[in-house]
This record gives C-alpha cells, sequence and structure tokens, in this order.
C-alpha cells in the first residue's frame, strides 16, 4: 500500500454546530422515556434524521417504527421531532397510544401557521422538499389548503384558486438563500401573499448555513457530518459548493476519503443539526492522528435557546424522583 502524505495543517471548526434545542429536546424525550418507563418505548419514524442517533436509542431499547399501525396496542410512543399530520394523532387514539410529542416548537409553529391561514380561506404554498416528513406533517394540517413548491419553476406553474388569497410557509431546514428567491418569486406573482410573521427556516438552521459561509472561503474542503435523509446537513454542503469550495457529506470520520484530502492544506468542519457532537470530535482526533495540531472555532453567533422538555416527561421525571 502506498504511504499517503499528509498535506492538512489546519482544522476551522464552524461554530455553531451539531444540535439544535429541537433535537436536543427530541432526543432527550427518548432518552428520559426510556429512564422512567424502561424499554419499550416506540418512536415513530426516525425521532431525529441521523443514523447514530437512531442506533444508540435502538440499543437502548427505542423500537423504530414507520406506520403507527407497527405499535401495539396501548404502548408508550414518541412523535419524532419533524411533527405528524392530525390523523397521524387519530390513529394514535384508536389504537388507545400512550403519546409523547417530541415535536420541533418551531416546525409546530409552521403548522398553527397553516392551520390559521387555511381558516381564514388562503391557498397557502408550502415550500418544501416532497417526501420530507415535515413536509408531509404540514400539509396533512390542512391538505385541502395546501400546494408544495421546491423551486422557482413550480412557482411559475403554479395555478391557485383565486390569485389574492395566497399565504406562504416554509420547511423549517431549507436553503436560506434560495428559499429566499422562492419567495422572492412568488411575491412578484402574487402581490398581495401574505407570509409568516417571523420567519420559518430555524435559528439553528440559519445560523449553521452562515458559519459554513463564513468560514467556506478559508478552506480547501469542507466535511459536513450529517446523515443522508438530514435535509438540514445536506443544505450545508451546498452551501460550501456554492462558495466554491469542494464538500462532502459524511456519517462519520470513517467515510472520510483519501483522495479528498490530497492536496488540501486547511479542512473546514461542520455537523448538521441533528448530528451529536461526539462525531464531530472523533473526525477532529482522526486527524490529529494524522499530526494535524491546528485545530480553531469560526465564531459566528452565539446560540442560547433551550426548549422544555414535553409536559409528559416533565411530570413522570418529577414523579419518578
Amino acid at each position: 500500500m502506498t504511504a499517503v502524505t499528509n498535506t492538512v495543517e489546519k482544522i476551522l471548526l464552524a461554530a455553531p454546530r451539531g444540535y439544535c434545542a429541537g433535537v436536543d429536546r427530541a432526543v432527550q424525550t427518548v432518552e428520559r422515556a426510556l429512564e422512567v418507563h424502561g424499554p419499550p418505548v416506540y418512536v415513530r419514524k426516525q425521532i431525529v434524521h441521523n443514523k447514530h442517533v437512531v442506533e444508540t436509542l435502538s440499543e437502548r431499547g427505542a423500537i423504530f417504527v414507520e406506520d403507527i399501525d407497527e405499535i401495539p396496542e396501548g404502548a408508550l410512543t414518541v412523535f419524532s421531532a419533524h411533527g405528524v399530520a392530525p390523523s397521524v394523532r387519530e390513529s394514535a387514539q384508536r389504537r388507545k397510544l400512550e403519546t409523547i410529542d417530541a415535536t420541533c416548537p418551531l416546525v409546530t409553529k409552521v403548522h398553527r401557521e397553516a392551520v390559521a391561514f387555511a381558516g381564514d380561506g388562503y391557498t397557502i404554498v408550502l415550500v418544501g422538499h416532497t417526501g420530507h416528513e415535515e413536509v408531509q406533517g404540514t400539509m396533512g394540517e390542512a391538505p385541502e389548503h395546501i400546494v408544495l413548491v421546491e423551486n422557482e419553476q413550480d412557482v411559475e406553474e403554479l395555478v391557485v384558486e383565486d390569485p389574492e388569497k395566497v399565504a406562504y410557509v416554509t420547511q423549517t431546514t431549507l436553503s436560506v438563500d434560495e428559499t429566499s428567491e422562492i419567495v422572492a418569486r412568488l411575491r412578484e406573482r402574487f402581490p398581495t401573499i401574505r407570509g409568516p410573521r417571523t420567519d420559518d427556516i430555524c435559528y439553528a438552521t440559519t445560523n449553521r448555513q452562515a458559519a459554513v459561509k463564513q468560514m467556506a472561503g478559508e478552506c480547501d474542503l469542507v466535511l459536513v457530518i450529517g446523515s443522508r435523509n438530514s435535509s438540514n446537513s445536506v443544505r450545508l454542503v451546498e452551501v460550501a459548493k456554492d462558495c466554491g469550495t469542494e464538500a462532502h457529506l459524511i456519517d462519520n470520520y470513517s467515510e472520510v476519503r483519501e483522495e479528498w484530502l490530497e492536496g488540501r492544506r486547511v479542512v473546514g468542519v461542520t455537523s448538521g443539526a441533528s448530528a451529536p457532537d461526539d462525531l464531530v470530535q472523533d473526525l477532529i482526533g482522526f486527524f490529529r492522528a494524522r499530526g494535524v495540531q491546528e485545530v480553531s472555532e469560526v465564531h459566528v453567533v452565539r446560540e442560547d435557546v433551550r426548549f422544555m422538555l414535553p409536559k409528559p416527561i416533565r411530570e413522570a421525571v418529577a414523579a419518578a424522583s
């Protein structure tokens, strides 16, 4: 085997990176449920879109299912951070499931906006990605009123019942720049369109993209830790590439390929909002083992957002202590 000459001299760490408040709340919800109630704890879909997190919780007794019908009647069930449609809640009630809702409060905000706009008779344009669980949950709140667009071309082809009664909401994990362009086109087509009072793209998505933008120009390569079904992680790769920097999405350090590192001196590292920081530390360890000594952070903004755990978990923990 030919020895590989290490050319990487410096690692830049994007800050903020990794867990957002919604993900931390959701993961803690499953962890506390397992501690207080004991396994099994059923979880509809992946609690967050990260392979490592799901595997770790599975080892502790969490059982992840795709559909409510796979859960035994009366079982303790957690709804994922991405939110669920009312029809899912109704199915859970029919099966007499004891449910704990770990939906991110920022996703719940979008659901409420959709319900309010629908109640006022608006056609709601949802900017998001087809098939994403968050999109499915939001559309389920007002299926008769919501149409999905993924890009500006979709906006061009959009036909609505009343162009004067249009509103929009967005998925929380989109590209900030791309979404701004889509919303601008919506405003051109529908000048009276209404939108949310505050931006739907969550603070964590915005901040992580801003950190990558600031860091990418100083890097020869950007590595994003996150799973392939994580929308916000995929967006971070796109943001780095839009800055003209080579970028790759990896689940962990073992997926780093030698050809990516050839001739690279400065490597930027970040992680999606559902990726735990120990995966970042493992990647740093990988580079330190190759002789890299300089590791520094690129700070953009300090995050201090925290969300309370769902009420059933708070009550169960209090009762057990």
